[in-house]
């Protein structure tokens, strides 16, 4: 119903419940809870957007899907699960990526507010830049096991999901990997790699072999290239291993011994390598013992496989997996997938039998996962509760009733004040210096402009780290000059050129912008010599406020109390099943489930809440390296 004050109209909450235009982004854990409570709070016009299909492992929370479900799209089926509970209800599903082009300012434009239920930053980026742009209010919400968190961004009101800087993640060296593993972890990382290398993209990852001059030679390659005069490639010549394993027809056999036999006695070649670390043992095919008596069921996945159960694993999944490869078109590739059965059986196997051959405690197939995925058990009461605040978050925006959005947390233990969903007491300003919603956004880059070309410039830093979808870069050098351009082929005569050679030096200034996300941003280049094992590069957009998560939580912990500081963390996982957690942050704050993202932080007095809070995100999909576990 309406009413008049002051002979002004005023429309009734109801009303605006009724009329107005909600997107949910994301079809998971949160989203199916958030379209269920948004058609049973009487919304009448919903959208909601999911580019994943349904797996059996999502059934034991997404309640929306069943058994006869699973490969169907997230987003379709979710709206005709909804609409069994409220059939009176305008519901579009769009089995889709809120990133591609169709999804542009335009179309945010034309809703009240945005819901988010993602699980991966990527996207969330995205979202946050076309809710800044459109100034439509965005309700950011994730949980990572039984934490949660709900959150509203408003352009001007509040900080945005970028305004503090995300934790790099973590990863080792490539020499670790290949060479010197001394954790179950890097063995997973390798086997991943080793994925990659037989089935996955070509070139998505660095070799995982040492530097044997061919596939068929193995052991005997050690001598013949730690005597041969180093080249460009390094001291020998690489054949390329996919080639090779095509060549022999994936004949397991032989792809056993030559990664966990020939490439380790290549490895013993290198005496000082095991002058301070005990030396690896090789495994040769048919020398590999017993097998587990019936291994199936659940037991398949609980125990600790024998190293003959990792061979016959590894030669059934690299049958499979071949299979499966032969009959893509050519060029095309596998994708790794957690889910995946004979994906996971391959890297269980390898990181097994890695680990065996370097003394390395083995993990079995559920441990193998739960670190391979990057994730943390999902639990589908912290999803309800956390949906159920966001569209509570939905009704006071439709108020414009902000002052009262404040943040919430969900915690699995009390804080000091004996809480378990903890509010922060106002709305948290958004930074002066954000390189996304300040009204210049700016950027430092130390990169290393011998190194970096042009290609990995647009790829590494523009798309991946300053996450742009489609940028077009210019000098400011009197001259517009194009670096890159989003138009293609415009621009490809320089992506394999290095910044240096178009006369992007120290001190360049460049401009970027994104149309799809209407997101401009200037960048200055500062010249840095990157080491061996250093990152080329390193963006730098506040270095007085914006510092990383740990470095300032090391500040802090000098300040607050221990106990105080591990009851409120924020949370922005969504529907995976496990994910990762600092190790830094585990220690500090033992009930967190998983890394990355800022702190947003306020002083702590007597009487409030803790207000310390360490925001995780889910990391991406292809995060290959990130190693930390809880």
């Amino acid at each position: 119903m309406a009413a008049s004050v002051d002979g002004v109209f005023v429309q009734s909450l109801a009303d605006k419940i009724k009329t107005s235009k909600i997107l949910v982004v994301g079809a998971g854990g949160i989203g199916c809870e958030i379209l269920k409570n948004l058609v049973m709070s009487g919304f009448k016009d919903i959208e909601i957007i999911d580019l994943d299909t349904i797996d059996v492992s999502n059934l034991n929370r997404q309640f929306l899907f069943h058994k006869e479900h699973v490969g169907k799209s997230k987003a379709q089926v979710a709206r005709e699960s909804a609409l069994a509970f409220n059939p009176n209800v305008e519901i579009k599903a769009y089995h889709d990526s809120i990133t591609t082009p169709n999804y542009g300012v335009s179309f945010f434009q034309r809703f009240k507010v945005v819901l988010n239920a993602l699980d991966n930053r990527v996207a969330r980026n995205h979202v946050n830049r076309m809710c800044l742009t459109a100034d439509v209010p965005l309700i950011e919400s994730g949980t990572a096991g039984y934490n949660g968190q709900v959150e509203l961004i408003k352009r001007g009101l509040t900080q945005c999901y970028e305004c503090t800087p995300k934790s790099a993640q973590k990863t080792y060296p490539g020499c670790t990997i290949r060479n010197t593993p001394s954790e179950p972890v890097h063995c997973i990382v390798w086997a991943k790699h080793l994925f990659n290398q037989l089935f996955g993209e070509e070139n998505a990852d660095e070799d995982v072999s040492p530097d044997t001059a061919d596939p068929e030679l193995g052991g005997e390659a050690g001598n013949e290239a730690l005597s041969t005069e180093a080249n460009e490639k390094g001291n020998v010549d690489r054949v390329n291993t996919r080639q090779w394993a095509q060549r022999c027809g994936y004949d397991a056999e032989k792809l056993f011994n030559k990664f966990f036999h020939d490439d380790i006695q290549y490895l013993l070649s290198m005496a000082n390598l095991w002058k301070n670390r005990q030396a690896p043992t090789p495994a040769k095919w048919g020398e590999l013992g017993e097998a587990t008596p019936d291994l199936t069921g659940t037991q398949r996945d609980q125990v600790v496989w024998t190293l003959r159960d990792c061979g016959d694993i590894f030669a059934a999944s690299i049958s499979a997996l071949s299979t499966e490869l032969s009959s893509k078109p050519d060029g095309d590739h596998l994708v790794w997938d957690k889910d995946d059965k004979h994906a996971m059986d391959f890297v269980a196997a390898c990181a097994n039998i890695r680990a065996h051959i370097f003394n390395i405690t083995k993990k079995s197939r559920f441990d193998v996962k739960s670190i391979s995925g990057n994730i943390i058990p999902a639990i589908a009461t912290t999803n309800a509760i956390t949906a159920g605040i966001s569209v509570m978050h939905a009704f006071k925006v439709l108020q414009e009733n902000y002052k009262n959005c404040q943040s919430v947390y969900m915690r699995l233990r009390p804080n000091p004040r004996n809480q378990l969903f903890v509010p922060e007491r106002e709305l948290t300003a958004p930074n002066p210096k954000c390189y996304v919603c300040a009204a210049k956004p700016e950027v430092m880059l130390k990169v290393d402009t011998e190194k970096i070309t042009v290609g990995e410039f647009r790829d590494t830093i523009m798309i991946q780290a300053l996450n742009m979808i489609n940028p077009d870069v210019m000098m400011e050098d009197g001259k517009g000059t194009i670096v890159i351009s989003s138009e293609e082929g415009e621009t490809d005569c320089n992506l394999e050129k290095k910044l240096k050679e178009l006369n992007i030096v120290d001190g360049s200034i460049l401009k970027a912008d994104d149309f799809l996300q209407n997101y401009e941003l200037t960048i200055t280049i500062l010249h840095k010599e990157a080491g061996r094992d250093e990152a080329l590069f390193e963006v730098i957009a506040d270095p007085d406020t914006l510092k990383p998560e740990n470095q300032a939580k090391e500040e802090e912990s000098k300040q607050e109390n221990g106990a105080a500081s591990s009851n409120k963390m924020e949370t922005e996982d969504d529907d995976d099943d496990l994910c990762i957690v600092e190790e830094e942050e585990a220690a500090a704050a033992p009930s967190t489930s998983q890394k990355t993202a800022p702190e947003k932080r306020k002083t702590e007095d007597d009487a409030g809440p803790s207000t310390k809070r360490v925001k995780v995100s889910a990391p991406a999909e292809d995060d290959d390296d990130v190693i930390l576990i809880d």
